[in-house]
Protein backbone atom coordinates (compact mmCIF):
# COMPACT_ATOMS: atom_id res chain seq x y z
CA UNK A 1 0.00 0.00 0.00
CA UNK A 2 1.41 3.54 -0.91
CA UNK A 3 1.43 5.94 2.09
CA UNK A 4 1.80 10.03 1.98
CA UNK A 5 5.14 11.13 2.89
CA UNK A 6 5.40 12.36 6.53
CA UNK A 7 6.33 15.35 8.37
CA UNK A 8 9.09 15.65 10.32
CA UNK A 9 12.76 16.36 10.33
CA UNK A 10 14.84 14.32 7.76
CA UNK A 11 18.73 13.61 8.40
CA UNK A 12 20.31 13.03 5.30
CA UNK A 13 22.49 10.29 6.83
CA UNK A 14 26.69 10.38 5.52
CA UNK A 15 28.05 6.73 4.19
CA UNK A 16 30.48 6.19 6.19
CA UNK A 17 33.30 4.24 5.03
CA UNK A 18 37.32 3.50 5.91
CA UNK A 19 40.92 4.81 4.68
CA UNK A 20 40.53 2.41 1.41
CA UNK A 21 36.88 3.83 0.75
CA UNK A 22 34.94 0.77 1.53
CA UNK A 23 31.85 1.27 3.21
CA UNK A 24 31.72 0.73 7.05
CA UNK A 25 27.98 -0.11 7.65
CA UNK A 26 28.75 -0.82 11.20
CA UNK A 27 29.03 2.93 11.39
CA UNK A 28 26.12 3.67 9.87
CA UNK A 29 23.73 1.13 11.45
CA UNK A 30 25.08 2.55 14.89
CA UNK A 31 24.44 5.82 13.15
CA UNK A 32 20.90 5.04 11.84
CA UNK A 33 19.65 3.99 14.94
CA UNK A 34 21.08 6.82 16.98
CA UNK A 35 18.70 9.34 14.38
CA UNK A 36 15.45 7.16 14.19
CA UNK A 37 15.38 7.15 18.17
CA UNK A 38 15.61 10.70 18.73
CA UNK A 39 12.77 10.90 16.38
CA UNK A 40 13.61 12.11 13.17
CA UNK A 41 13.38 10.21 9.29
CA UNK A 42 15.83 8.88 7.47
CA UNK A 43 17.05 9.80 4.23
CA UNK A 44 20.64 7.53 2.67
CA UNK A 45 22.21 7.60 -0.25
CA UNK A 46 21.80 11.79 -0.88
CA UNK A 47 24.17 14.36 -1.61
CA UNK A 48 25.56 14.34 1.52
CA UNK A 49 25.27 10.35 1.68
CA UNK A 50 28.36 11.17 -1.38
CA UNK A 51 25.55 9.61 -3.90
CA UNK A 52 27.63 10.43 -6.73
CA UNK A 53 30.86 8.04 -5.06
CA UNK A 54 28.88 5.05 -4.69
CA UNK A 55 28.26 2.20 -7.45
CA UNK A 56 24.78 0.93 -7.24
CA UNK A 57 25.60 -2.52 -5.16
CA UNK A 58 26.81 0.02 -2.30
CA UNK A 59 23.72 2.13 -2.51
CA UNK A 60 22.25 -1.62 -2.41
CA UNK A 61 23.97 -2.27 0.87
CA UNK A 62 23.37 0.96 2.15
CA UNK A 63 19.68 0.81 2.09
CA UNK A 64 19.57 -2.37 3.48
CA UNK A 65 22.12 -1.81 6.29
CA UNK A 66 19.28 0.92 7.12
CA UNK A 67 16.58 -1.55 7.35
CA UNK A 68 18.54 -3.94 9.01
CA UNK A 69 19.42 -1.68 11.73
CA UNK A 70 15.88 -0.62 12.39
CA UNK A 71 14.32 -4.17 12.61
CA UNK A 72 16.99 -4.75 15.34
CA UNK A 73 15.19 -2.36 17.67
CA UNK A 74 11.64 -3.01 16.18
CA UNK A 75 11.08 -0.12 13.90
CA UNK A 76 9.87 -2.07 11.36
CA UNK A 77 7.47 1.27 10.13
CA UNK A 78 9.87 4.13 9.68
CA UNK A 79 10.21 5.40 6.40
CA UNK A 80 13.23 5.55 4.56
CA UNK A 81 13.72 7.61 1.33
CA UNK A 82 16.72 7.02 -0.83
CA UNK A 83 18.31 8.97 -3.47
CA UNK A 84 17.20 7.68 -7.29
CA UNK A 85 19.00 10.58 -9.64
CA UNK A 86 21.25 9.63 -11.99
CA UNK A 87 22.67 11.58 -15.28
CA UNK A 88 20.02 9.78 -17.19
CA UNK A 89 16.50 9.17 -17.57
CA UNK A 90 16.74 5.48 -17.76
CA UNK A 91 19.79 4.78 -15.12
CA UNK A 92 17.64 7.21 -12.68
CA UNK A 93 14.62 4.69 -13.28
CA UNK A 94 16.75 1.40 -12.78
CA UNK A 95 18.07 2.99 -9.83
CA UNK A 96 14.07 3.48 -8.24
CA UNK A 97 13.43 0.63 -8.71
CA UNK A 98 16.90 -1.61 -7.28
CA UNK A 99 16.24 1.25 -4.07
CA UNK A 100 12.82 -0.08 -3.79
CA UNK A 101 13.81 -3.82 -3.70
CA UNK A 102 16.45 -2.88 -1.17
CA UNK A 103 14.06 -1.70 1.17
CA UNK A 104 13.15 1.81 0.67
CA UNK A 105 9.71 3.75 0.89
CA UNK A 106 10.04 6.49 -1.65
CA UNK A 107 12.73 7.95 -3.90
CA UNK A 108 14.10 11.46 -4.32
CA UNK A 109 15.42 12.52 -7.83
CA UNK A 110 16.91 15.43 -8.85
CA UNK A 111 17.76 16.53 -12.31
CA UNK A 112 21.64 16.46 -12.89
CA UNK A 113 23.16 19.22 -14.39
CA UNK A 114 25.34 17.53 -17.02
CA UNK A 115 23.25 18.38 -20.06
CA UNK A 116 22.01 21.42 -18.61
CA UNK A 117 23.00 24.03 -21.30
CA UNK A 118 20.97 22.51 -23.46
CA UNK A 119 17.93 21.43 -20.92
CA UNK A 120 17.83 24.96 -19.25
CA UNK A 121 15.55 26.04 -21.63
CA UNK A 122 13.30 22.97 -22.28
CA UNK A 123 10.49 22.44 -19.40
CA UNK A 124 9.03 19.64 -20.84
CA UNK A 125 12.38 17.45 -20.96
CA UNK A 126 12.74 18.65 -17.12
CA UNK A 127 9.40 17.63 -16.04
CA UNK A 128 9.20 14.56 -17.66
CA UNK A 129 12.96 13.20 -16.37
CA UNK A 130 10.78 13.44 -13.08
CA UNK A 131 7.47 11.85 -13.98
CA UNK A 132 8.79 9.25 -15.92
CA UNK A 133 10.98 7.80 -13.17
CA UNK A 134 7.66 7.63 -11.01
CA UNK A 135 5.68 6.28 -13.67
CA UNK A 136 8.11 3.84 -14.31
CA UNK A 137 9.08 2.70 -11.11
CA UNK A 138 5.94 2.53 -9.69
CA UNK A 139 7.57 4.44 -6.24
CA UNK A 140 5.95 7.60 -4.82
CA UNK A 141 8.39 10.30 -5.69
CA UNK A 142 10.31 13.63 -3.61
CA UNK A 143 11.36 16.06 -6.39
CA UNK A 144 14.57 17.76 -5.25
CA UNK A 145 15.31 21.45 -5.92
CA UNK A 146 18.76 22.36 -5.77
CA UNK A 147 19.96 24.39 -8.56
CA UNK A 148 23.77 24.10 -7.49
CA UNK A 149 24.15 20.43 -8.56
CA UNK A 150 21.81 20.51 -11.01
CA UNK A 151 24.09 22.71 -13.18
CA UNK A 152 22.03 25.65 -12.64
CA UNK A 153 18.57 24.39 -13.43
CA UNK A 154 16.04 25.93 -10.77
CA UNK A 155 12.87 24.34 -10.17
CA UNK A 156 10.25 27.02 -10.21
CA UNK A 157 6.77 26.57 -7.89
CA UNK A 158 4.99 26.34 -11.11
CA UNK A 159 6.91 23.37 -12.76
CA UNK A 160 6.89 21.73 -9.38
CA UNK A 161 3.28 22.01 -9.46
CA UNK A 162 3.10 20.62 -12.95
CA UNK A 163 5.09 17.37 -12.20
CA UNK A 164 2.60 16.98 -9.60
CA UNK A 165 -0.58 17.42 -11.83
CA UNK A 166 1.50 14.85 -13.80
CA UNK A 167 1.67 11.80 -11.80
CA UNK A 168 -0.45 10.47 -8.53
CA UNK A 169 2.50 9.01 -7.70
CA UNK A 170 4.37 12.29 -6.64
CA UNK A 171 4.34 12.81 -2.90
CA UNK A 172 6.67 16.12 -1.73
CA UNK A 173 9.45 18.62 -2.36
CA UNK A 174 12.91 19.18 -0.99
CA UNK A 175 13.58 22.75 -1.38
CA UNK A 176 17.36 23.38 -1.30
CA UNK A 177 16.37 26.93 -2.69
CA UNK A 178 14.98 28.40 0.98
CA UNK A 179 12.44 30.09 -0.95
CA UNK A 180 9.88 30.61 1.59
CA UNK A 181 7.92 32.07 -1.46
CA UNK A 182 7.79 28.96 -3.01
CA UNK A 183 6.94 26.82 -0.34
CA UNK A 184 3.41 29.15 0.03
CA UNK A 185 2.63 29.13 -3.68
CA UNK A 186 3.11 24.98 -3.69
CA UNK A 187 1.15 24.52 -0.71
CA UNK A 188 -1.37 26.76 -1.15
CA UNK A 189 -2.25 25.20 -4.64
CA UNK A 190 -2.30 21.65 -3.53
CA UNK A 191 -4.19 22.40 0.11
CA UNK A 192 -6.97 23.38 -2.30
CA UNK A 193 -9.62 20.97 -2.27
CA UNK A 194 -10.58 21.68 -5.81
CA UNK A 195 -6.97 20.90 -6.87
CA UNK A 196 -7.02 17.44 -4.72
CA UNK A 197 -10.00 16.30 -6.45
CA UNK A 198 -8.71 17.15 -10.10
CA UNK A 199 -5.11 15.37 -9.08
CA UNK A 200 -5.83 12.79 -6.86
CA UNK A 201 -3.44 10.46 -5.28
CA UNK A 202 -2.16 7.29 -5.30
CA UNK A 203 -2.63 7.09 -1.33
CA UNK A 204 -6.30 8.05 0.71
CA UNK A 205 -5.64 11.78 1.31
CA UNK A 206 -9.36 12.37 3.61
CA UNK A 207 -8.05 9.09 5.54
CA UNK A 208 -4.50 10.31 5.88
CA UNK A 209 -4.35 13.95 6.12
CA UNK A 210 -1.41 14.25 3.44
CA UNK A 211 -1.85 15.29 0.05
CA UNK A 212 1.50 16.79 -0.45
CA UNK A 213 4.61 17.49 1.66
CA UNK A 214 7.07 20.32 1.03
CA UNK A 215 10.17 20.17 3.12
CA UNK A 216 12.32 22.94 2.86
CA UNK A 217 16.21 22.08 2.29
CA UNK A 218 17.88 24.10 5.00
CA UNK A 219 17.06 23.94 8.56
CA UNK A 220 17.69 27.57 9.99
CA UNK A 221 14.41 28.41 7.89
CA UNK A 222 12.07 25.72 9.46
CA UNK A 223 9.67 28.15 11.45
CA UNK A 224 9.24 30.52 9.01
CA UNK A 225 8.76 27.65 6.72
CA UNK A 226 6.38 25.70 8.74
CA UNK A 227 4.58 29.18 9.14
CA UNK A 228 4.56 28.86 4.75
CA UNK A 229 3.47 25.56 4.80
CA UNK A 230 6.22 22.68 4.89
CA UNK A 231 6.00 20.02 6.47
CA UNK A 232 9.49 19.86 7.72
CA UNK A 233 13.26 20.11 7.04
CA UNK A 234 15.70 17.09 5.05
CA UNK A 235 18.86 19.52 6.88
CA UNK A 236 23.01 17.52 7.52
CA UNK A 237 22.65 19.53 11.29
CA UNK A 238 20.27 17.40 12.90
CA UNK A 239 22.92 14.51 12.28
CA UNK A 240 24.59 15.87 15.24
CA UNK A 241 22.38 17.80 16.59
CA UNK A 242 19.06 15.69 16.91
CA UNK A 243 17.34 17.16 20.39
CA UNK A 244 18.25 20.68 19.56
CA UNK A 245 16.64 20.40 16.31
CA UNK A 246 12.92 20.45 17.25
CA UNK A 247 10.29 20.68 15.23
CA UNK A 248 8.62 24.08 16.42
CA UNK A 249 4.66 23.53 16.55
CA UNK A 250 3.05 26.92 16.26
CA UNK A 251 0.12 27.20 19.08
CA UNK A 252 1.93 24.06 21.46
CA UNK A 253 3.01 24.34 24.52
CA UNK A 254 6.68 24.23 24.12
CA UNK A 255 6.42 26.52 20.79
CA UNK A 256 8.39 29.50 22.14
CA UNK A 257 11.18 26.99 23.78
CA UNK A 258 11.25 25.60 20.66
CA UNK A 259 11.79 28.60 18.96
CA UNK A 260 14.71 29.61 21.61
CA UNK A 261 16.43 26.71 19.91
CA UNK A 262 15.38 27.18 16.65
CA UNK A 263 17.36 31.02 16.90
CA UNK A 264 20.13 28.44 18.11
CA UNK A 265 20.15 25.73 15.21
CA UNK A 266 19.93 28.88 12.59
CA UNK A 267 23.35 29.93 13.64
CA UNK A 268 24.84 26.95 13.38
CA UNK A 269 23.19 26.09 10.24
CA UNK A 270 24.52 29.10 8.43
CA UNK A 271 28.05 27.90 9.74
CA UNK A 272 27.02 24.48 8.78
CA UNK A 273 26.30 25.36 5.34
CA UNK A 274 29.87 26.85 5.05
CA UNK A 275 31.85 23.37 6.37
CA UNK A 276 29.94 20.48 4.40
CA UNK A 277 29.60 17.55 4.69
CA UNK A 278 32.96 16.69 5.32
CA UNK A 279 32.75 19.30 8.23
CA UNK A 280 29.40 16.96 9.60
CA UNK A 281 31.56 14.05 8.94
CA UNK A 282 34.57 15.32 11.03
CA UNK A 283 32.29 16.24 13.71
CA UNK A 284 30.44 12.79 14.11
CA UNK A 285 33.86 10.95 14.12
CA UNK A 286 35.02 14.04 16.55
CA UNK A 287 31.71 13.03 18.80
CA UNK A 288 31.10 9.22 18.14
CA UNK A 289 34.29 7.83 16.36
CA UNK A 290 32.33 6.40 12.66
CA UNK A 291 35.38 7.57 11.01
CA UNK A 292 36.12 10.84 8.56
CA UNK A 293 36.72 9.34 5.23
CA UNK A 294 35.67 10.80 1.97
CA UNK A 295 35.59 9.52 -1.60
CA UNK A 296 38.28 11.31 -3.75
CA UNK A 297 38.78 13.63 -5.10
CA UNK A 298 36.93 15.18 -2.03
CA UNK A 299 39.62 15.65 1.07
CA UNK A 300 39.39 15.66 4.71
CA UNK A 301 39.16 19.49 6.42
CA UNK A 302 43.39 20.17 6.71
CA UNK A 303 44.29 20.75 10.29
CA UNK A 304 43.64 24.77 10.79
CA UNK A 305 40.14 23.92 9.55
CA UNK A 306 39.37 21.41 11.89
CA UNK A 307 40.14 23.22 14.79
CA UNK A 308 38.15 26.09 13.30
CA UNK A 309 35.00 23.57 12.99
CA UNK A 310 35.40 22.15 16.34
CA UNK A 311 36.29 25.44 18.09
CA UNK A 312 33.44 26.99 16.64
CA UNK A 313 31.18 29.34 18.81
CA UNK A 314 28.11 28.47 17.59
CA UNK A 315 29.16 24.59 17.31
CA UNK A 316 30.10 24.94 21.06
CA UNK A 317 26.73 26.53 22.11
CA UNK A 318 24.52 23.79 20.13
CA UNK A 319 26.18 20.91 21.84
CA UNK A 320 26.49 22.48 25.59
CA UNK A 321 22.52 22.92 24.52
CA UNK A 322 22.60 19.31 23.17
CA UNK A 323 23.36 17.87 26.12
CA UNK A 324 21.95 20.18 28.63
CA UNK A 325 18.34 18.97 27.08
CA UNK A 326 19.73 14.82 27.21
CA UNK A 327 20.17 15.53 30.57
CA UNK A 328 16.79 16.40 31.27
CA UNK A 329 15.09 13.24 29.72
Amino acid sequence: MVLPLPKGIYPPLPAFSDSNEDLNLKSFQAHVKRTVLAGTILVVAGSAGEAAHLTHAERMSIIKAARAALDSVHLFCVTIIADSGARSTRESISLAKEVSEAGTDFVMAIFLGFYSSILSADREAVKSFFVDITEASLMPLVVYNFSSVSGGIHLVSEMIIDIIKASPNVAGAKLTCATEGKITRITATVDDSKFQARYPRKWNVEQEWRFFQVSDGYIDILTPSIASGAAGAISGLPNFTLLASSFPTPGSEKYMESRRLQDLVAQMDGYAQRMGFAGTKLILHHLFGYGEALGRPLMQAPEEQRRCILGNEWYIKIMTQERRLENEI
